[in-house]
């Protein structure tokens, strides 16, 4: 029960989804209590990745066939799912952490860029780049096989959201204390909580792997685990830490990564890759 409790404080944190009145009073909320809902991020990922698969089956069903724009079309329906469940949680982070490190390469004049509420031409460039980047390789997918685009996205939802706890793990947060949401959050990271994340994250690598091929699974985890890798390595360099919103862009860039290396499995890496895992 207060595993339950906290995966629904997650839920509460990371989604739009009401967990009020009598049920919220139960969840409660203390620091401690969000610090140890952290292990369930991947499991949000697991509500938001079956709403877009299943906004994006729908819209599949219902436009026309034939229409070369019908997976365009319900690829952006499914992105747009996702937006209004997470409330932009992730891409607002995207954009403020794109703003403050393209803004200035001061580390503290970065950080106060990246609290400012405003957005700016670099932060709406990797915003629209970003939500243009998914839309595209999704449909891409779902042209392919409807099925291999929603095992794809509910993949893409839980494991981009288990490589931002191993930046949470390695780096420290160095975000405005008294003001940060993401402080009780980020403060600790224990290797129960990161076991937590892989049990949420396994079951959606496995099934992707089994229903639509290895080759499938390991470009889009390789892919995915080397974007989170160069977000954390930038967050290192020019931040000395992470915040927030480098989480929220860490999870928006793997997630891209993710779908992108799926896309790739289709071509001539996908082909070589099979044969070597046959």
């Amino acid at each position: 029960m207060q595993a339950l409790r906290h995966f629904l404080l997650a839920v509460q944190f990371f989604t739009r989804i009401p967990i009020t009145g009598k049920l919220g009073d139960w969840v409660g909320y203390s620091p401690e209590m969000l610090r140890a809902s952290a292990g369930h991020f991947p499991g949000v990922g697991w509500i938001v990745g079956l709403v877009a698969a299943g906004v994006l089956a729908a819209s599949t069903l219902l436009l026309p066939s034939g229409n070369g724009y019908s997976p365009l079309a319900a690829a952006v329906l499914s992105t747009l799912a996702t937006v209004l469940l997470t409330g932009c949680f992730h891409e607002d982070g995207l954009s403020d952490v794109v703003d403050g490190l393209g803004g200035s390469h001061q580390r503290e004049r970065a950080l106060e860029i990246m609290k400012d509420s405003r957005i700016g031409a670099y932060g709406a460039m990797a915003m629209v780049l970003a939500v243009l980047s998914k839309t595209a390789l999704i449909a891409l997918l779902a042209s392919h096989s409807l099925s291999l685009a929603m095992a794809s996205l509910v993949a893409a939802h839980v494991i981009a959201r288990l490589w931002p706890m191993f930046v949470v793990r390695s780096l420290p947060h160095v975000g405005d204390s008294a003001s940060s949401k993401s402080k009780p959050l980020a403060a600790f990271i224990s290797r129960k909580g990161l076991a937590c994340c892989l049990a949420w994250s396994l079951p959606a690598a496995l099934l992707l792997g089994l229903a639509q091929g290895w080759e499938v699974l390991l470009l889009a985890l390789v892919l995915s685990a080397a974007a989170a890798l160069w977000m954390r390595q930038w967050l290192q360099r020019r931040l000395q830490g992470f915040t927030g919103d480098g989480l929220g862009a860490a999870e928006q860039v793997s997630e891209i990564a993710f779908y992108l290396g799926a896309a790739l499995s289709l071509g001539p890496a996908g082909s070589w890759l099979a044969k070597a895992l046959a």
